[in-house]
């Protein structure tokens, strides 16, 4: 390119660069790599003069890995997908109303399930009796997200003896915030008062997260 030709295309970066909002120029220098030499020196001015600062592009969220199809037939062979793939319980419900809540999380999460022995993909295939407890399976590969969509379920039906084997089991684990997952959590108030029967609606504790600032309510359980 000619020093004459230079000095045109840079007059006419600076007028473009000039019509740009301060939002797109800083969109823009994220991607200077793919501009001419012309072009970066030309941005870099008009950034300057506006005093603009172009914070690092946030990272991009792990991507789920690909689940695989559950390998339902013991004469199939094996592959190297067989741990994925192998399925484990991650809960077990004891009515309808339980099973839809627990369907409509991971159908939320896009994570696969399996009810009773009959392997039902939904509730309405489930030909088991709910009041013996049919549990719920997934594939190995989706736990880590599972337990992340259980944080959100809580169970109304279950009998009295699985309700305090689940308490004791989550008692001494830290309270996690549902939304960034951080151990910085601040209790903040206890809303009603104790139920005195099992119609009385349950106390609510309320939360505040030190590292996303995210405030909720639960029932002071801790699910993982």
């Amino acid at each position: 390119m000619s020093t004459l030709d230079g000095g045109a295309e840079w007059r006419r970066l600076s007028e473009h660069y000039r019509r740009m909002s301060d939002s797109e120029l800083v969109g823009l220098a994220r991607k200077r790599s793919e501009l001419t030499e012309v072009a970066q020196e030309t941005l870099a001015n008009e950034i300057s003069l506006r005093r603009l600062k172009v914070p690092p592009e946030p990272p991009s969220a792990p991507s789920r890995p690909a689940i695989p199809e559950p390998r339902l037939d013991p004469a199939e062979p094996e592959s190297v997908y067989d741990e994925d793939r192998r399925l484990v319980t991650i809960d077990t419900v004891w009515s309808v109303a339980d099973a839809l809540r627990l369907q409509r999380l991971l159908d939320g999460a896009a994570i696969p399930f399996f009810m009773g022995p009959e392997m039902a993909t939904g509730v309405d295939a489930v030909t088991s009796n709910f009041a013996n407890g049919v549990p719920v399976r997934i594939m190995n590969i989706g736990v880590p997200w599972a337990r992340q969509v259980l944080q959100d379920y809580f169970p109304r039906d279950e009998p009295e003896s699985e309700r305090r084997e689940r308490e004791e089991a989550t008692k001494d684990r830290p309270v996690r915030c549902p939304k960034c997952h951080s151990t910085e959590v601040v209790f903040d108030d206890l809303i009603g008062e104790p139920p005195t029967t099992e119609q009385d609606s349950p106390q609510q504790y309320e939360w505040t997260c030190d590292s996303c600032g995210h405030h909720w309510k639960d029932d002071g359980l801790v699910r993982e």
